[in-house]
């Protein structure tokens, strides 16, 4: 199906920076780190997307993770389309809702209750809260680079829009907001551990991405998760998986199956929504039956468990079964050796690191094991590499900070000329420098 251009993306962008902040309605969407104009998409099937001036990408962004069968699959919308059709809103309970806790019990081991919120950010306010009102703590750790949604008191050494936008947090944030929150190095034991010397009594909580997905791609090195949830036990802070991007990406039960953990509690963001707004919180009862109505910790939301979400959060998981993930994991690794042959046959230094269904990119002669070492990364020569490959007709993220997304909907074919086109694209850049 073609789309008839309805103006250029230079006049959507002027026309959007007349009534949106900077143009875009996320900072992430923008291309500040890469330089240019962003395109404006006007439809998405499968693996790409098209554009209001007609051209058509592959997509390696897939809306940040959160469409693993791809764009529009027919399941998802026909689940939308017979959602709506009986309304949207209700702010009422729907069988649905149960439906999807079920589902998200049922896969995760840690998990037996579930809260249902709207957006990552939302689920990682949530956890914070019930966090400390479980335990009458105060302080949470958090490591640099891994970014948990803006609110304020996560919203320090952040990645992913923060990162990209060289912010050390945000105006608006007050000393008070984020007093309470300590951070360390991402894969840094000791500083861990010292961290916890000093905090562990106050400590409510330690957030950790199960793979950090905002700074890059970052591994988490053999046995730092493990220690993690040891010493956690040890001072008794509570351990939370984000698993905002990994959550039924890397396996059904996300990053706590691949690498054996038992987290506190657990957030889940992109994927388990299929697409539309959707996140939520989950743990045992124990600590879940510790918010409202049930408990003394407050949190609402009248969208929260929308039919709409809920039935396509249902329509994806039904798709996700151990064959959809052998055969994701197969595709991707078979993508990231190309890619990493195409890109240093061409001279330039190249990681690609990859964690099961994962791939990341990034300009460096070692592997990035921490902010510093993103930070540190060649972002001037993402910008062009990200220049070179949408001239191609390949999306990547506008930032040297995000990472790949392959999908379902992708073919060994399309991602083996989009290695050739990154081998093209390499020489571009090797060449101007």
């Amino acid at each position: 199906m073609s789309v008839s251009p309805s103006g250029s993306n230079a006049e959507w962008f002027a026309r959007a920076n007349e009534v949106i902040p900077g143009g875009v309605s996320s900072p992430v969407r923008a291309f500040a780190a890469v330089g240019g104009t962003p395109f404006f998409v006007a439809r998405a099937e499968g693996a790409h997307l098209v554009d209001e001036e007609g051209r058509r990408y592959l997509d390696l962004v897939q809306s940040w993770g959160a469409s693993i069968l791809g764009h529009a699959h027919p399941a998802v919308v026909e689940a939308v389309q017979r959602a709506a059709a009986d309304g949207t809103s209700y702010g009422a309970p729907t069988a649905r809702e149960v439906r999807l806790a079920e589902e998200i019990a049922d896969r995760v081991p840690s998990v037996e209750k579930v809260r249902l919120v709207s957006s990552g950010t939302e689920a990682a306010m949530t956890v914070v809260r019930l966090a400390r009102g479980a335990t009458g703590r105060a302080k949470v750790l958090k490591f640099a680079g891994c970014y948990h949604g803006h609110l304020d008191a996560l919203l320090v050494a952040a990645g992913s829009g923060v990162a990209t936008l060289g912010l050390p947090g945000s105006a608006g944030v007050t000393p008070g907001a984020v007093a309470d929150t300590v951070v360390v190095a991402f894969n840094d034991r000791d500083a861990f551990d010292e961290a916890l010397a000093v905090h562990g009594d106050d400590l409510a909580a330690v957030l950790v991405e199960g793979v950090p997905a905002n700074m890059g791609l970052v591994p988490p090195e053999v046995g730092f998760l493990e220690h993690l949830e040891r010493r956690c036990r040890e001072v008794g802070a509570l351990l939370v998986c984000d698993e905002v991007i990994t959550g039924f990406r890397l396996a059904p039960g996300g990053a706590q199956q691949h690498y054996d953990l038992a987290p506190d509690l657990s957030i889940f963001g992109k994927v388990v929504g299929g697409g539309l707004p959707l996140a939520a919180v989950g743990g045992p009862a124990a600590l879940m039956d510790r918010l409202a109505p049930v408990g003394e910790v407050y949190q609402a939301g009248t969208l929260s468990g929308n039919p709409l979400a809920t039935a396509a959060g249902l329509a994806v998981l039904g798709h996700l079964d151990p064959t959809a993930y052998e055969q994701l994991e197969a595709r991707v690794a078979l993508f990231a050796k190309a890619l990493d042959d195409a890109v240093t046959s061409a001279g330039l230094a190249l990681q690609v690191p990859r964690v099961a269904t994962l791939l990341g990119l990034s300009f460096a002669d070692a592997p990035v094991r921490d902010y510093e070492s993103a930070k540190a990364s060649d972002h001037a020569a993402y910008a062009a590499f990200f220049h070179a490959m949408l001239r191609r007709g390949v999306y990547l993220a506008p930032s040297g900070y995000e990472t790949m997304f392959v999908s379902l909907a992708h073919t060994d074919a399309e991602l083996a000329r989009t290695a050739e086109h990154a081998h093209d694209a390499a020489l571009e850049v090797a060449g101007s420098r």
